[in-house]
């Protein structure tokens, strides 16, 4: 198979004129605030924390990279990769069981000497491409019954169990969100979706009971129970919700957080982003970073619905339920709405993995948007609807 970044014509010329500038600002704005509010929440940090969001830049300027890497190359050659990257995530969460360090109590990350990376987070966008191959190449376009959804529901499922084993239930979760997402956008039976939730219903006790660990079902009854326990398992969402509160219409102003800067909130660098954010610029600047999101993932859902081909459909479609499901578990988390399950809000919260498959995501729908225009649809070509 050869490569090639312009597929003649001036492919490339006009991709940059089809350049989604909408797009750009809106993931560029995102990370910009994202790293001033890293900066506050590190300001009164010793130690391992102090520099995090210079290290933030420097992952967002390697993910920009990869990102335009993953734009320019015509995503028509990510299909025929699809099961080869799914492979390699899948090798990848095995070997977390082989290389991983046990922190307090899962192993999720591969550690190389001094470089370390989490697989689970590239497994996201790994199983998206994989369903979106599957997508493309299955011709069945009346009403699925839930056989038809057998297969993809595997390709699911095996990278989920693995996650779930290292134990990382926020990860499982959005694996499932996500799949179930895309599925949504397919025209299942209606009979085959009221299987589907008599199944969920039979199993939930079944996971209550045996998929969880015990600290996980802590979480959860903290959750269910937040005036109890305020000082251990209730400690972080109880203080996120004061700081949420502190905010008030305009906030406190930056740096001028008092739940920050007094150090009541514990992992405002990865976990909890928002409630540091929302404390120093309140209602309106929560509005402001919600209508963001918001704006990002419609954004996606347009792109979609405007690819010219299935695969592309469902690369966006996908891209746009990780960036979604992300951001309601963790604004989720910070108010109290969802039980603490360690998801990060995209480039906002720290860490390279996570900012690198964000930012590769984006590149995708970077490079389907751009090639909307020019080329002819495919036999699959569905749009949303698939």
């Amino acid at each position: 198979m050869t490569l090639r970044l312009d597929d003649g014509g001036g492919l490339l010329g006009r991709a940059r004129e089809h350049f989604d500038w909408l797009l750009f600002i809106t993931v560029a704005t995102l990370a910009v605030i994202g790293v001033i509010n890293l900066y506050s929440a590190t300001s009164v940090a010793r130690g391992a924390h102090a520099e995090d969001y210079i290290q933030q830049i420097y992952w967002l300027v390697g993910g920009g990279i990869l990102a335009t890497v993953a734009a320019v190359i015509d995503y028509r050659h990510y299909e025929r990769l699809g099961y080869a990257v799914y492979a390699v995530g899948v090798v990848l969460l095995l070997l977390v069981f082989i290389l991983g360090r046990e922190i307090r109590g899962s192993s999720r990350w591969i550690y190389i000497g001094s470089y370390s990376f989490q697989p689970s987070e590239f497994m996201k966008l790994f199983l998206v491409i994989a369903l979106a191959k599957y997508l493309h190449d299955d011709p069945k376009s009346e009403g699925r019954t839930l056989k038809d959804l057998a297969v993809p529901a595997v390709i699911a499922a095996v990278p989920t169990a693995l996650v779930m084993l290292q134990p990382d239930l926020g990860t499982g979760l959005i694996l499932v969100l996500v799949f179930l997402s895309i599925c949504a956008l397919t025209r299942v039976q209606t009979r085959s979706l009221i299987w589907l939730g008599v199944v969920g219903l039979i199993l939930a006790p079944v996971f209550w009971s045996y998929g969880l660990r015990g600290y996980q079902n802590e979480r959860i009854n903290a959750w269910l129970n937040p005036n109890v326990n305020v000082l251990g398992f209730n400690w972080d969402p109880h203080q996120a919700r004061i700081a949420v509160g502190n905010g008030g219409w305009f906030g406190q102003g930056f740096m001028r957080g008092s739940q920050n800067q007094f150090m009541f909130l514990h992992e405002q660098h990865s976990d909890f982003p928002f409630p540091v954010f929302a404390e120093e610029w309140g209602f309106a600047g929560s509005l402001l970073l919600v209508g963001l999101y918001g704006l990002l993932v419609l954004w996606c859902l347009r792109v979609a619905s405007m690819a010219k081909d299935r695969f592309g459909a469902v690369l966006a479609v996908g891209v746009g339920s990780i960036i979604f499901w992300h951001a309601v578990f963790n604004l989720g988390m910070a108010t109290g709405l969802l039980p603490i399950v360690g998801v990060t809000l995209p480039l906002f919260s720290y860490g390279g993995s996570s900012v690198m498959t964000v930012l590769l995501g984006v590149g995708l729908v970077m490079n389907v948007s751009m090639r909307r225009f020019y080329a002819s649809p495919s036999r699959t070509t569905q749009r949303l609807g698939l």
